[in-house]
């Protein structure tokens, strides 16, 4: 296009517009540009698509496709502050969390020594690679937090599901998945080494065919530090273990490394700073031409760790390089916390309107540094805080807590008192409130089958609280803490709070080792208020102990007023006369109610009516002695109102009177007919409170006679508290009391273990409790626990505990033992039960063996497993010497075997068979017996010369000697009737020639006429020579004799004895050679039937067994040894040495875990009833016993499976199914209809072969105790009624069993039957299913599920 040309005035000129051809106007500066840069015109723009190039063409796609842009129209300014609703989860088109794979293809390193030869076509050493599970590279990973999983339904959510696996428990790091070691490359850091060397990289990943080009790597230059990773997970001493097996590639690694520094050192370069200086946080061992060398001075250095101060191998001390040992119970070092505690805590989580007690200030401390917590102390001193400390933490960090307790009563209580201050909720066996909240509280046993079932919600829980941890010394429900504990997750922290014990450390050092984390213990045994403790007797008290110190000034006064009134009543000072208590000093009142003809009538009241503990009471806790007329009924009456009145003129009520009886409880309160307690306001409030209390009750339950009789006792001030009451009953007894309008509260042991209800004062009815065996004395710990209610915090400054003595004044030893005796310490009640079994067997991961190893039982042998393996090491490492046999192969193990066993029925045979009258009677002279040598070399064989007589209670007995003497000694030199010197031959010995002796020294001549007299005429013991063997004649006692022959030989015991006639030394000799040369090394034995007629199978069977190792022994090479003895005592050693290390091989296994017997009989029983297979995987009916939780598993599971209760209406079905919760021993017999009475049959018959079969497996179980311990028929009729929906008052009428167990029992059953219908549904029963359904409705209604007034409120 040409120019235009304009004038060079204008300010505008006129041109084309793009390519388009429009015309416009552009503006023009003042001068143009005399030297254009082209001829193309200034006002022409540049074309609208540019030029299209590699760069240009990648940044479109990148800005097109690749980078995020937001739509202009949606947030474009005017729509500022618009929000989207988006159903994201919805339109996901993957799954939030994909399951992972169950394999990955990784690279196998290897050292450069190793690798093959086979080099790829580029010469470059080419990596193989290898299959390898997920869960073998998560080894780190699965230590810090669950398992790897997907999470389950939302139903499954809070209880979990048999289907799930159970999260891994922390401190199981020694499990088989973590001995499962990831390939060498993906856990150290050679390869790294390998590479900043010049060594070839990994190019090529897994499964690839083309990797990156990195091109030539060369070294580089600068000096590396790389530390030894410790990721395999084992301390000093383990990888000191490991160095004792060396291995010729390591030699070979150690030259390679070597050959690396030579060659750097021909470079030029200094290996200082050109090659990496490896660190290796534990001392290396240098290689070295001799390999013993290196692996004694490699044991040298693991023997020495827990010894004193060593120089190293490299001449240094290595005491800083020793892993020190970890304290997992930390107790102490915390003086200054309680001083700065608000700088070291400045923003809490909570705050107390009270000053905090020190030991509440160090706990506090160390749950903020996110440790785990042991809190001992007592009663009511304020361990609660602790616990609410923990619920403020988890609201503060939106996490969750979990607060467990041993008694319903006492989460039920704890919910109603945090509901106020936290996000709660309330799980037990009958009631789930808000599950999803922040704080939970539960029973432990529904924690225990979470755990088991991996409830999705334990992700979540960051504390656990354990109150009464002491209740692990509970025989029948320990266990349940103990499991728990185990099963917890590595993630959870514990705080654990128990009343004063003396192993408080002991305790958590087992679960810091369990747990493998520190745990802090903390706590004080101060009591918050003093207490001081009195006898009563005779209307007075009488202090004994004050400020934890024993008086025995105020028993001995006690003692005395005892004496007075026995000497002043004509009791002759026996202590057994118990008439009506004297109200001498303060009891006006007690007096008018009695008359003066009384005494007789009550002289056993106190024995006879409440037992006796030393003249304390309680022996009989039933109420129910021959003297229960109304004379004593009368004097227990003005007992108690004399107590009643001293404590309230002494300003000491409200009161707690624990009886050990629930009659006991009854019948006292209901004898309290003359007193009233109350005023008139509180009676009014007594009553508007059970109104509203009782008006959720049907008006028949309205009107129950317990319910009648405990709103009166009520309004007198008196309550009454045991199991035996109704729920609803109890707790209106326990928030009276709490109110303080409750005055006098008639309480069995539960309610110090359950409620937190402290009052003034605590008196103790009794000393002696029944424990479900038998009677006894009541340990310190349960009498600390129940007197720690005296005294409340804030209003009193002392509390008083009151021992009531009736006839009889307790023993200062007893008293001190109760009172100031140290309480109980925490012991395991550990026990293998079928359904943890099954559980743990569900989980490949879990091995029944790591839950009875991390048990509190096995605490002390698993802590000494070091030192185990340490002297184990030792005892390996000892040279063993080897046995040189002159005869060829050695035997002497064999012998030395044989000699053993024979030793270990020679103590039998010699007590029992050799001094028998039988075997006396052949021991007469010239019988053929083998006598006991004095060496191991050889019995010797011999004749009886001489029988004992009055004189001489030994046998003489002639016995030949296995060699002959260093020095011969002829008759006439050696024995007593000629006095010539006898002659020393120190070149040997010798026999003279036939021709060269003389007539008496041959070896036969005629034997002595004459009688024998009896004396001997030798010195004993006697030495000789004949037909060239020694003999010796000596006495033995009969105790000696190995065995009676059954040979007898003629001897001359004139010539032998009186005579010393060689002649008939010799005579002897060859007789008794005779018999040795005949096949045998001894005779024949006697027949112990025939000749020594034993009468005991088993005696005559070790005779025979014992004879046949005598004579296998002198027929092994061995026996005529010279060098025996020597060889014996080096088989011994080795023999001993061998034990030694096996014995500790066994104690390390899991052979020796004191369960594991029991252990493997509840296998055999599971394999043979088909709950498990041969290869010990759960079978269905094993996760049906999975299920069964209220009810023993094993006669659950078989009750369905032979489907008991197929034939039966859900009525029917659910009162027989009552047996399996009720646990009530004695009961009036039920009356029951056929139907019912044939399935009872049914299912004891059931029980019965169960307990056969568990006794055929060698378990500790009696057939018939094992049904009646599980099945108890008592309620079978009471819940049948029940069922059908008559009256609670009507079925109360059935049986005598009291209305708070038969509620229990029918709570506990609407339990079982949700059991049943999950066990159903994995059977695939539906009808099952429906009738558990049905009967669970039929029972759910009116006062036995009622709502609980703390869940509830008023």
């Amino acid at each position: 296009m040409n120019r235009i040309q304009v004038g060079h005035d204008a300010s505008f000129r006129v041109g084309f517009s793009g390519h388009s051809g429009h015309l416009r106007l552009e503006p023009l500066p003042p001068v143009e540009r005399p030297n254009p840069l082209s001829s193309l015109p200034d006002f022409i723009s540049p074309p609208a698509f540019a030029r299209e190039t590699p760069e240009t063409i990648k940044e479109y796609i990148e800005d097109t496709y690749l980078l995020p842009r937001l739509d202009p129209d949606e947030f474009s300014p005017e729509k500022v502050g618009r929000q989207w609703d988006f159903d994201w989860f919805d339109r996901a088109k993957v799954p939030l969390e994909p399951s992972l794979p169950r394999s990955v293809v990784v690279q196998k390193w290897e050292l450069p020594f190793r690798r093959s030869k086979k080099e790829s076509a580029s010469g470059k050493w080419e990596p193989i690679s290898e299959e390898v599970e997920v869960s073998d590279l998560m080894v780190g990973a699965q230590d810090t937090g669950p398992l790897p999983r997907m999470v389950g339904p939302a139903k499954d959510f809070i209880r979990g599901s048999i289907n799930n696996r159970p999260f891994r428990p922390g401190g199981l790091d020694d499990s088989q998945s973590l001995d499962r070691i990831p390939p060498l490359g993906a856990s150290n850091g050679e390869w790294v080494q390998e590479v900043l060397n010049g060594g070839p990289a990994l190019v090529v990943p897994p499964s690839f065919k083309q990797g990156l080009d990195l091109g030539d790597l060369k070294a580089y230059s600068h000096s590396w530090k790389v530390y030894k990773g410790q990721s395999a997970l084992k301390g000093k001493s383990e990888e000191n273990l490991n160095k004792l097996s060396i291995q010729f590639d390591d030699l070979l690694k150690k030259a390679w490394e070597e050959d690396d520094v030579a060659e750097s050192k021909e470079d030029g370069h200094s290996p200082e700073s050109d090659s990496i200086k490896l660190e290796v946080q534990l001392d290396e061992v240098e290689a070295s031409s001799n390999v013993g060398d290196l692996e004694s001075s490699v044991l040298d250095e693991i023997l020495s760790v827990e010894s004193g101060s060593k120089p190293g191998l490299d001449g240094t001390s290595d005491d800083g390089g020793r892993q020190k040992k970890e304290a997992w119970a930390v107790s102490g070092g915390n003086e200054g916390i309680a001083d700065h505690f608000h700088e070291l805590v400045p923003d809490m989580a909570l705050d107390f309107p009270f000053e905090l007690d020190t030991f509440q200030k160090e706990a506090i401390y160390y749950l903020e540094k996110g440790d785990s917590v042991f809190v001992a102390a007592h009663t009511s001193a304020g361990k609660t805080v602790v616990a609410e400390y923990a619920f403020a933490l988890a609201s503060k960090h939106c996490t969750r807590a979990v607060y467990t307790a041993p008694i319903k009563t006492i989460s039920n209580q704890k919910y109603r008192d945090f509901c106020g201050k936290f996000d709660v909720g309330l799980l037990t066996g009958d009631v789930s409130l808000r599950p999803e909240a922040s704080c939970l509280i539960m029973t432990t046993e529904i924690l225990r089958s979470m755990l088991y079932k991996g409830a999705d919600i334990i992700r979540d829980i960051e504390w656990v609280i354990f109150d009464e941890v002491h209740y692990v010394n509970d025989v029948e429900r320990g266990v349940v803490w103990e499991e728990v504990i185990i099963m917890l997750p590595r993630h959870i922290n514990i705080v654990l709070l128990s009343a004063t014990v003396p192993n408080t450390i002991e305790f958590a050092d087992w679960i810091g080792r369990t747990k493998q984390k520190q745990i802090r213990v903390t706590g004080t045994t101060k009591r918050p208020v003093p207490l001081e403790h009195c006898i009563f007797y005779s209307g007075e008290l009488y202090k004994i102990c004050e400020s934890e110190t024993f008086l025995p000034q105020g028993l001995k006064t006690a003692k005395d007023v005892h004496k007075k009134k026995n000497l002043s009543t004509g009791g002759g000072g026996s202590g057994t006369y118990s008439g009506p208590p004297s109200a001498a000093h303060d009891g006006a009142r007690a007096q008018r109610r009695e008359n003066p003809g009384r005494g007789k009538q009550n002289k056993y009241s106190g024995s006879q009516k409440v037992g006796n503990f030393y003249g304390t009471g309680g022996g009989n806790q039933n109420s129910s002695g021959s003297q229960s007329n109304w004379g004593s009924r009368r004097s227990e009456a003005s007992l108690w109102l004399l107590l009643i009145n001293k404590l309230s003129k002494k300003s000491l009520l409200p009161v707690v009177i624990f009886c050990f009886s629930k009659n006991r409880c009854d019948i006292s309160a209901d004898k309290m007919t003359g007193i009233d307690l109350t005023s008139s306001s509180e009676k009014h409030e007594i009553h508007v409170f059970c109104e509203r209390a009782f008006s959720r009750l049907k008006g028949s339950d309205r009107n129950l006679p317990q319910v009648i009789r405990v709103q009166s006792l009520l309004r007198r001030g008196i309550g009454v508290h045991h199991a035996g009451l109704l729920p609803i009953v109890k707790e209106v007894v326990e928030m009276l009391f709490c109110r303080g309008v409750v005055k006098v509260l008639f309480s069995t042991e539960t309610f110090a273990m359950g409620v937190n209800a402290p009052a003034r004062t605590v008196v103790f009815d009794s000393l002696r409790k029944f424990d479900g065996r038998e009677f006894r004395q009541l340990l310190p710990g349960e009498y600390t626990q129940m007197a720690g209610r005296a005294g409340r915090r804030g209003l009193d400054k002392i509390g008083t505990v009151v021992v009531m003595c009736r006839d009889e004044i307790p023993d200062e030893r007893d008293l001190k033992h109760v009172i100031v005796g140290s309480a109980t310490r925490l012991a395991s009640q550990f026990r293998l039960t079928y359904i943890m079994i099954l559980h743990l067997l569900r989980v490949e991961e879990l091995k029944v063996e790591d839950m009875l190893k991390r048990s509190f039982a096995e605490f002390h042998a698993q802590k000494k497993l070091p030192e185990k393996q340490q002297l184990l090491m030792r005892k390996l490492a000892q040279p063993t010497k080897t046995i040189e046999c002159i005869k060829g192969e050695p035997t002497i193990e064999e012998y030395y075997d044989m000699y053993t066993e024979a030793e270990q029925h020679s103590n039998q045979i010699l007590e029992t068979v050799m001094q028998s009258s039988a075997a006396q009677q052949f021991l007469t002279l010239g019988r053929v017996v083998v006598v006991k040598s004095q060496s191991v070399q050889d019995h010797l064989i011999g004749v009886v010369v001489k029988a004992p007589s009055a004189s001489s209670k030994q046998y003489i007995v002639l016995v030949l000697k296995p060699h002959l003497p260093s020095t011969l000694q002829t008759p006439s030199e050696s024995g007593n009737l000629q006095d010539k010197k006898s002659g020393a031959f120190p070149e040997g010995h010798f026999i003279l020639p036939k021709a060269k002796r003389a007539l008496e020294d041959d070896y036969y001549t005629s034997t002595t006429s004459r009688k024998a007299s009896g004396t001997i005429n030798i010195k004993l013991p006697y030495h000789g020579a004949a037909a060239g063997v020694s003999y010796e004649v000596r006495g033995i006692d009969n105790k000696e004799f190995l065995c009676i022959c059954i040979h007898k030989i003629k001897i001359d015991p004139v010539g032998l004895l009186e005579d010393a006639n060689n002649a008939a030394y010799s005579k002897t000799v060859q007789q008794l050679l005779e018999l040795k040369s005949k096949g045998h090394k001894y005779p024949p034995a006697l027949d112990p039937l025939k000749d020594l007629k034993l009468k005991d199978m088993t005696l005559v069977e070790t005779y025979y067994k014992w004879n046949s190792l005598l004579q296998k022994m002198a027929d092994n090479k061995c026996h005529e040894c010279v060098k025996l003895e020597e060889h014996i005592k080096l088989a011994k050693e080795l023999k001993r040495h061998k034990e030694e290390v096996n014995a500790l091989r066994f104690q390390m296994s899991d052979e020796a875990l004191q369960q594991m017997p029991d252990f493997q009989g509840r296998i055999d029983v599971l394999q043979e009833i088909g709950c498990i297979d041969a290869d010990l995987v759960v079978q269905i009916k094993g996760r049906v016993a999975c299920e069964m939780n209220s009810g023993e598993e094993l006669i659950c599971t078989e009750c369905l499976f032979e489907n008991q209760l197929d034939d039966l209406e859900p009525e029917e079905a659910v009162a027989l199914m009552s047996a399996l919760v009720f646990q009530q021993k004695n009961t009036s017999e039920p009356s029951l209809t056929p139907k019912l009475s044939q399935a009872k049959q049914r299912l004891y018959n059931t029980a019965i072969r169960l307990g056969e079969l568990q006794a055929q497996f060698k378990l500790q179980i009696s057939p018939e105790e094992y049904a009646q311990d599980n099945l108890k028929f008592g309620l079978v009729e009471v819940v049948y009624e029940w069922a059908k929906g008559t009256p609670f008052a009507d079925i109360c009428e059935l049986t005598d069993v009291p209305e708070g167990l038969i509620v229990r029992t029918i709570v506990r059953l609407d339990e079982t039957c949700r059991e049943f219908r999950n066990a159903a549904a994995i059977m695939g029963n539906s009808a099952l299913h429906k009738k558990m359904e049905a009967a669970s409705n039929a029972i759910k209604r009116d006062i036995v599920f009622a709502a609980s007034l703390y869940i509830t409120g008023l």
